[in-house]
């Protein structure tokens, strides 16, 4: 019986990709890694191509990342792999889960929605409502809609004074006309990454900060470290990751003097915490359970 051809949607030459790949190659002897910016959706024909691949004609497609920097742009490449499942083609995970998961309001009220706990947030485009969330939280976090690893986010202080605080808030706002804020919680130096494969929990590992650094990201000098969740974090995260129906996933957990809260939901997943922090390989995790669904 032929093994299955399963297409790996992300960014060529970067470490998780090749890793997801290589570890689909080991059980499959297939490799393709599928570069968005080069595919073409034929809506006449109901055929996606990727160069000379015809993806539609794939058994599986898995997404590890849609696109180096994250816009609105990425919503139009996830609507393009739609085609592929009303072709028949499973795509790990599915592409509407995805899509409510690549704007950060779509992911932040739907987890409010469900009752979980989140940061204070207040959404606007009105610059006297931003600058009003900035005196009444004191310090605050202002984030784009659309990015990851706190790429584009700005700390505003009320400590800066109020024409500095103007100027920064115009500054962000010019760039980002819906401003997301929410207040900056006093962590205890990290938060958790927590790792669900098929809504079941795999473990947890922390992104501990560089000292002086107001953000936990690796990016910031940041580092990873296993970390032993309480039964009462597993229950909130897998709450969190369940309503959003996905096959692999990182919930950010942070925990705070009035208790966890959930920041977001990961639409992909991280791989290098999973591995640096915890140990695991959830590449090869991930590539043995694609097999096993699509063999059902």
């Amino acid at each position: 019986m032929a093994k299955p051809r399963i297409g790996v949607v992300g960014i060529p030459g970067k470490w998780s990709t090749e890793a997801l790949a290589d570890a689909i190659e080991a059980q499959t002897g297939f490799r393709l890694v599928i570069d968005m910016a080069d595919v073409n959706a034929q809506l006449d024909t109901g055929d996606l191509y990727y160069h000379d691949w015809k993806l539609t004609q794939l058994d599986a497609l898995v997404v590890k990342k849609i696109s180096q920097v994250y816009s609105p742009d990425v919503l139009d490449r996830l609507e393009m792999l739609r085609m592929l499942e009303r072709a028949g083609v499973r795509v790990f995970s599915p592409v509407e889960s995805m899509i409510r998961l690549i704007n950060r309001l779509s992911c932040t009220v739907s987890l409010h929605n469900a009752g979980i706990p989140i940061p204070e947030t207040r959404v606007t485009e009105s610059l006297a409502s931003a600058t009003s969330a900035v005196w009444d939280f004191e310090s605050a976090v202002f984030k784009p809609l659309f990015s990851t690893k706190a790429r584009g986010m700005t700390l505003i202080d009320t400590h800066d004074g109020p024409v500095r605080m103007q100027e920064e808030i115009e500054a962000f706002s010019a760039e980002n006309p819906v401003m997301y804020i929410q207040k900056k919680l006093h962590l205890p130096g990290q938060d958790l990454g927590m790792v669900f494969l098929g809504g079941e929990y795999q473990g947890t590992y922390a992104r501990v900060g560089r000292a002086g650094a107001w953000n936990t990201t690796i990016l910031s000098g940041g580092h990873y470290a296993n970390y032993d969740a309480s039964d009462e974090l597993v229950a909130l995260a897998t709450r969190a990751q369940a309503i959003f129906n996905l096959d692999f996933t990182t919930v950010d957990v942070a925990e705070t003097e009035q208790g966890p809260v959930v920041f977001e939901v990961s639409a992909f997943g991280g791989f290098h915490g999973a591995l640096k922090g915890i140990g695991i390989d959830a590449a090869a995790r991930y590539a043995a359970y694609i097999l096993k669904e699509i063999d059902k």
